[in-house]
């Protein structure tokens, strides 16, 4: 049974990252869990948190399962379970705070997580040891630090700051390693993953500080008034509802097989950063980047060769692009990129210069097989327009010159860059403008 587990399919460096990360678990946690004594009261708190516990993860499962199910494997997932788990680490001895972490763990793999394709029990087991890591260290920090740990934090003036100047400190501690073990993980079980794929999600950090948040909250009022609690349960399922509504915001308006904008998306930005150029007087320039050639080397590699190609050139568009630059996909194998602020012609050419170079260095491998059936090279052709423009006053007539650009582009041999108007040929590149993090706002 043992030699069935998916762990030993696991590469190399992930086994023993896991089983190190595990065995430091147990022994920090049976290590810290006789330090301090366990009272009556410490039973009844850690009865009413886990109480508590059990009812909000069975109130949102059903919403974590959607989370789930659209989660991708090469990011961290954050949920809500630190609530609970913190609170615990702040006023209940050690041996609860590390009860608690299980217990949180176990009921969201047994009423969430098992129903997960690829849901490995190793994977959930391994974040829960991060977890449990990072619990000992905090309950360190606040062993050091508070002034009656484990308990609420002091009241009064100067130490009540200094209480909470230690429990953000363990907090951040506690947070830390998870994350730092988790990415740690994911890396090595996959070597050519890109640093911008593995921190895509990191904004979904605030979730987790959120949580750690309440579970302060949570733990100040086990501590003074415990009746109050069904108020952060009630807060929990608000919460998840209003992650769920942002998850699918964000799907609605994201191309699944590029994780680019969606055309909508992109039209829309389009559209409002046009009528801020045009009321701050300011410059918008657009690209439409055509990838030459895209059905026969759809037809001659297949069409999940194809997929990899967009998937790849989408991730240059978006390492070229700055963060207040949107990219989204218009289809097919057609690009648009929206540049506000982009300058003058001489500008945008550059940028398009350097898009087109950095699609023609892509590199994706076809399948071995038919690896001697054709050229499997990347370029493409690049049509752009800037407003202001002479005849350029709205988004279609922007997009109008810049597909006519690009028009001009394919006629002129392809793997070129044409600007609407009077055109000359490219000159040399400059230097790139700062990449772009995520995709801004649609409101920005």
């Amino acid at each position: 049974m043992v030699a069935g587990w998916a762990l030993w399919q696991a590469p190399a460096p992930v086994r023993i990252l896991v089983l190190l990360v595990s065995a430091v678990a147990v022994g920090t946690s049976v290590g810290t869990a006789f330090l301090f004594p366990v009272t009556t009261t410490d039973l009844t708190r850690f009865a009413i948190l886990a109480v508590c516990a059990v009812i909000a993860i069975e109130l949102t499962r059903h919403i974590e399962r959607r989370r789930v199910y659209g989660h991708s494997s090469s990011v961290a997932y954050i949920d809500t379970k630190a609530v609970w788990s913190f609170a615990a680490v702040i006023v209940l001895p050690p041996v609860f705070a590390t009860l608690m972490v299980v217990l949180t763990y176990v009921l969201s793999w047994t009423r969430v997580q098992h129903e997960r394709p690829g849901g490995l029990v190793y994977r959930w087991t391994f974040s829960g040891a991060t977890v449990l890591c990072g619990t000992q260290a905090a309950v360190a920090v606040l062993a050091l630090g508070m002034h009656s740990y484990p308990g609420a934090p002091a009241t009064a003036g100067l130490d009540g700051l200094a209480d909470l100047g230690i429990i953000v400190l363990a907090a951040t501690l506690r947070w830390g390693l998870n994350v730092a073990l988790i990415m740690a993980a994911i890396a090595l079980s996959k070597p050519n993953i890109q640093a911008r794929e593995l921190f895509s999600n990191f904004g979904e950090q605030m979730l987790e500080a959120g949580a750690m948040g309440l579970g302060l909250v949570a733990a100040a009022i086990v501590v003074a008034n415990p009746f109050v609690m069904p108020g952060i349960v009630i807060a929990m399922v608000a919460l998840h509802r209003g992650i769920l509504v942002n998850q699918y915001q964000q799907a609605s308006r994201t191309d699944a097989k590029t994780g680019l904008s969606t055309a909508g998306w992109w039209h829309d930005f389009a559209e409002q950063a046009l009528v801020r150029a045009r009321d701050h007087g300011s410059t918008l320039g657009l690209l439409i980047v055509d990838l030459d050639h895209f059905k026969r080397l759809n037809d001659t590699f297949g069409h999940p060769h194809g997929d990899r190609v967009l998937k790849a050139v989408a991730e240059e568009l978006i390492a070229e692009i700055r963060n207040e630059d949107a990219c989204g996909r218009w289809g097919g194998e057609e690009f648009v990129v929206v540049l506000p602020d982009v300058g003058d012609r001489t500008n945008l050419r550059n940028v398009a210069e350097r898009i087109r170079r950095r699609i023609q260095s892509v590199v994706v491998e076809p399948p071995a097989h038919l690896t001697q059936t054709g050229d499997a090279t990347v370029t493409a052709s690049v049509g752009g327009a800037v407003f202001p423009s002479p005849a350029i006053n709205s988004l279609d007539e922007l997009l109008l010159a810049a597909d006519t650009a690009l028009y001009a582009a394919k006629n002129a041999g392809r793997n070129t860059v044409r600007l609407s108007g009077a055109d000359q040929p490219a000159g040399p590149s400059q230097q790139p403008l700062p990449h772009r993090a995520e995709p801004p706002s649609a409101t920005s």
